[in-house]
């Protein structure tokens, strides 16, 4: 989810939002060979829901050859989530939900953070040197941004906004694949659920999962849903009060098909008590104030 480099948490370092995200669209950096920025999977989708998947692919885009790395350097996790888009695809059938899942390499620039971060064009990630990425002054960075992080986040907020202006009031779950290994040490956990101040998805979502033999649960880990650097879910989740949850899938346990649709059923499964709950679709103050009159 925060990606192979990310800086040690901060829970207490303030995130600046922007308050609106214009549709840019820019096609210098592209050619007509080149995928679009995002992808839209089961458009029709009934569940009030929507599903996204920031780092679903490794692509990079013909102009910048690859970023100076060697195809091999391409299959390994620095330059997207493993398994990401076929377990998350799996899901969006499983929940009868859309789909928006981004179009490039998080090594062109990373969806889920603030486009100021240092860590949105890494120059090295889990070791390896990205060349491309050696120096990226600011107009290139704002060419990046307007060609691949606007038009996917801008599809992000159309969707929301089109669901809460037919009066639906949506959750958004946001998909990632994580490591098996970090930094030398094994993670234990087959799923991790991220979350911060809203549990309406979260805390049943992982009672329902702990009741599943033979699994282990992160809660926050192996990230934190509490971490200042993420920027989908803050940006469009929380600043409506949406309901909401990070998941994160160990990337040994969905490589295949095969695996990413077995893992696909079990978080649908988890995740159909605390969704079909028809508390939790409404603004979280609305909910807070709701579930302390019931105390």
């Amino acid at each position: 989810m925060h990606g192979p480099d990310s800086p040690t948490l901060n829970p207490a370092k303030p995130v600046t939002l922007p308050t609106t995200l214009p549709k840019i669209l820019a096609t210098a950096l592209t050619g007509p060979a080149d995928p679009p920025p995002y992808t839209i999977y089961n458009d029709s989708g009934k569940a009030p829901l929507l599903l996204v998947a920031d780092h679903a692919s490794r692509e990079i885009p013909q102009v910048f050859q690859q970023l100076g790395l060697d195809a091999a350097s391409l299959d390994l996790h620095i330059a997207w989530d493993i398994g990401s888009a076929d377990l998350a695809r799996g899901l969006a059938d499983l929940l009868d939900a859309p789909l928006i899942l981004g179009g490039y390499s998080r090594l062109v620039i990373d969806l889920n953070r603030q486009p100021d971060d240092a860590t949105a064009f890494p120059p090295i990630s889990d070791g390896v040197v990205i060349p491309g990425n050696a120096i990226v002054d600011e107009p290139q960075k704002s060419m990046r941004i307007e060609t691949f992080f606007q038009p996917y986040h801008a599809a992000i907020s159309e969707r929301l906004d089109h669901l809460q202006a037919a009066g639906v009031t949506p959750a958004l779950l946001s998909i990632h694949t994580c490591t098996p290994v970090f930094n030398g040490l094994q993670r234990p956990w087959q799923i991790g659920v991220m979350w911060d101040k809203d549990p309406r998805i979260a805390i049943p979502m992982m009672q329902q999962l702990r009741q599943m033999e033979g699994l282990c649960i992160g809660d926050n880990q192996p990230y934190s849903g509490r971490h200042p650097h993420d920027f989908t879910i803050d940006f469009h989740a929380e600043r409506r009060g949406i309901p909401h949850v990070g998941i994160e899938v160990r990337q040994d346990l969905v490589s295949d098909a095969a695996g990413a649709l077995k893992w696909a059923e079990i978080l649908a499964a988890a995740l159909l008590t605390p969704l079909a709950e028809p508390g939790i679709y409404c603004p979280f103050g609305q909910w807070q104030a709701s579930a302390a009159a019931q105390d």
